[in-house]
């Protein structure tokens, strides 16, 4: 295998044995483990290269947005070890710009730079040298196209004696911007390689193959690299009528441009070969690793956290960077979603549900939440890594520190495992590695930190111990109503997109409350009204005071909270005809936009739901059966105008409670004469 050919010109030390230089490369190559982002420090790379093959002027806005949002974006070391990166790039620049005496064979001087570069890996050293000269190509490039109208421009181009007419040197840039091209197309692959997760899965002797393919392609760049600087800096005093000059050094750059294709197409080939390879094998470790019962969760996250760093995870709250050790022994919740994440409100309420939630604290240390974004394509693109930056600053839980560095094969696998196709999963595994739940979302977003440790056998345990209450309704949504439920007051929450109707409910309830009846109102909007509506009506209610009401983002959670609740049961295989808490949401859920309200207190099952009309004729009968509040309760009372006992005389029907712990005493409804029932207390 020889990618070094044969032309006269190209004749150097290194075609004589290929071996023996590919030796002296590694004698230099001594990585120390310095980190550097060498995708992200290449797309900036690009948008220099980009931006000098065309005119400035009129893409100047666009190239301001770019660079801002590669600033941004960066997770580029700002230094690295104790050396900025800055001060690197330039120390390099510096030595491709100039031929100190005796300097001038290039291949000593690629070996220079190699041995400059030898504390870094493979792909950091080719970024570090196409940054380097993409500084001085970007610097040429602008003071050419500043020179017409830019005095500064002018004279330092006058004191560098750079060339006024470049029409005659046409065809040697576009030799040079053919050679561009293949030098980034090669440095690709190379990052592409040195991200696969080798140290995870066994590769044939392709691996082997393809590191010395690495090596040699590593050496072409960088002295193709050094041809192009000094092509740039030999335009210095460049003399017009010196033709032949020109001539040479285009054909000179047209034999590294066929030579770097054929360097790049067969590394592509070897690339994409270990690439398809650990694939496979990864994703069947994965699968089998799923399978298994691990002895603890450190095998399953390493596979699943495969990266080029030893520090694949960071804590959002306070941006340091975490190993997976920081997950030994705790569930973790996969949070697997899109770059942008969860709407707003969905986000504020899982944060509200997990880590700002009054239990939390309990938990503290035995979970961890961690954040796997996905991309929608194999390539992350600048708006998906600007998300990634902006949500992962935020937010209080984990995250993979660099998402577009992860491997294809941990995310095929877990497409697969898990049937992700976009929609927000939270899978979680406990302390030992094991899936207990393929997606807790529905599940931690219905209960919070109450159904630790989210496991689905734990979403079904919670769901057989509840019954259809209040306080399961309102749960802790907002700490008012929450106090109101502890409290065992009467309440009603109710809701409409008709003002009109609003205004005419609460006047009805007012004139019951005047006489004496205790009730707790709240409105809760509209599950399926415009936000501004809403927000009008929330408004308009507060200014008059007409009722307690919630903010609007509190009845975004209500709502969230119901159709989790309905997924929840859905998932359970569950179906409104044999589950009443499932029937109860369904109708909340699908209400009319007419009105209704739903009546009830506390941990009573005794919770009615009506819709406006049939609501409003009741209410207007209160006089009829307004007597039997004190009895039976203000929900109690309405039920038994609606229903009244089909039976004439006794009702032997009985029903058994068991005790608990916090149970709160109070009048139990029969289901069947719709009266109240009288209370015995058994001994067991």
């Amino acid at each position: 295998m020889n990618f070094l050919g044969s032309d006269p010109f190209w004749r150097s030390p290194l075609y004589l044995d290929e071996d023996i230089q590919i030796k002296k490369l590694l004698l230099t190559h001594d990585p120390d483990g310095r980190c550097l982002d060498s995708e992200l420090l290449l797309r900036a790379i690009q948008y220099i290269i980009l931006y000098s093959e065309v005119p400035l002027t009129p893409l100047v806005s666009d190239l301001q947005f770019d660079a801002m949002a590669i600033s941004d974006e960066s997770n580029i070391e700002a230094t690295i070890s104790q050396e900025p990166l800055g001060h690197v790039i330039y120390k390099i620049s510096l030595q491709m710009r100039c031929k100190w005496p005796g300097e001038d064979d290039l291949h000593m001087r690629t070996m220079f730079l190699f041995d400059l570069l030898g504390k870094y890996k493979w792909d950091a050293k080719m970024v570090i040298v196409l940054a380097a000269f993409a500084t001085n190509y970007g610097e040429f490039w602008l003071l050419r196209e500043l020179c017409p109208r830019n005095p500064l421009a002018v004279s330092i181009a006058m004191l560098k004696q750079l060339p006024n007419d470049l029409s005659t040197l046409k065809p040697r840039f576009k030799a040079l911007n053919f050679l561009i091209k293949n030098m980034v197309d090669v440095t690709k692959c190379i990052i592409k390689f040195e991200g696969l997760p080798l140290s995870h899965v066994e590769l044939d002797k392709e691996v082997d193959v393809t590191k010395s393919n690495i090596y040699v392609s590593a050496y072409w760049v960088t002295r193709s690299a050094l041809a192009c600087s000094s092509l740039i800096s030999d335009l210095i005093a460049m003399k017009p009528e010196n033709l032949d000059s020109t001539i040479i050094a285009t054909w000179e750059l047209l034999s590294l441009v066929c030579r770097s294709s054929s360097i790049w197409s067969h590394l592509r080939q070897q690339v994409d070969l270990c690439h398809e390879q650990i694939e496979r094998k990864m994703c069947q470790k994965l699968l089998e690793l799923f399978k298994e019962s691990p002895i603890n969760n450190q095998e399953v996250l390493h596979m699943l956290f495969a990266s080029m760093d030893d520090l694949p995870l960071k804590d959002c709250s306070s941006q340091e960077k975490l190993g997976v050790s920081e997950l030994e022994n705790k569930v973790v919740v996969l949070l697997i979603s899109k770059p942008e994440l969860l709407p707003i409100e969905e986000l504020l309420f899982l944060v509200q549900q997990t880590y700002d939630h009054p239990l939390n604290k309990n938990y503290k240390g035995n979970y961890e939440i961690v954040w796997f974004p996905i991309s929608y394509s194999d390539t992350w693109t600048d708006a998906e890594v600007r998300c990634f930056n902006f949500f992962s600053n935020y937010m209080p839980w984990y995250s993979i520190r660099q998402p577009w560095l992860h491997s294809s094969a941990v995310v095929n696998s877990m497409k697969q495992a898990w049937n992700y196709k976009g929609e927000p999963l939270m899978v979680v595994l406990d302390s030992r590695g094991m899936v207990t739940n393929s997606n807790a979302i529905d599940t931690v977003i219905s209960w919070g930190v109450w159904a630790y440790p989210f496991s689905a056998s734990i979403e079904e345990q919670l769901w057989e111990e509840q019954n259809w209450t209040m306080q399961l309704l309102i749960d802790n949504i907002d700490p008012l109503l929450a106090s109101w439920v502890e409290e065992d007051r009467d309440l009603c929450i109710y809701g409409s997109e008709n003002q009109e109707w609003i205004q005419e409910f609460i006047s009805k309830m007012k004139e019951i409350k005047s006489t004496g009846v205790q009730l707790e109102m709240v409105y809760v909007g509209n599950r399926n009204r415009p936000d501004d509506h809403v927000r009008n009506i929330l408004a308009s209610i507060a200014e008059e005071k007409l009722t307690g009401s919630l903010s609007f983002t509190t009845t975004q959670f209500f709502w969230l909270r119901l159709e989790s609740m309905r997924r929840s049961k859905l998932r359970l295989r569950k179906t409104a005809d044999n589950d009443h808490i499932l029937d109860e949401v369904s109708a909340l859920l699908d209400f009319s936009d007419s009105g209704w309200a739903v009546i009830g207190k506390g941990s009573s099952t005794d919770i009615l739901q009506l819709q406006g009309k049939e609501l409003m004729q009741c209410l207007n009968l209160f006089s009829q059966w307004g007597n039997n509040v004190a009895k039976l309760g203000f929900s109690g009372a309405i039920r038994s105008a609606l229903e009244p006992s089909s039976l004439p005389g006794p009702c032997s029907h009985s029903t058994v409670i068991p005790y608990a712990e916090g149970l709160i005493e109070g009048t139990v409804i029969c289901e069947k004469c719709k009266r109240p029932m009288k209370k015995f207390i058994v001994y067991e």
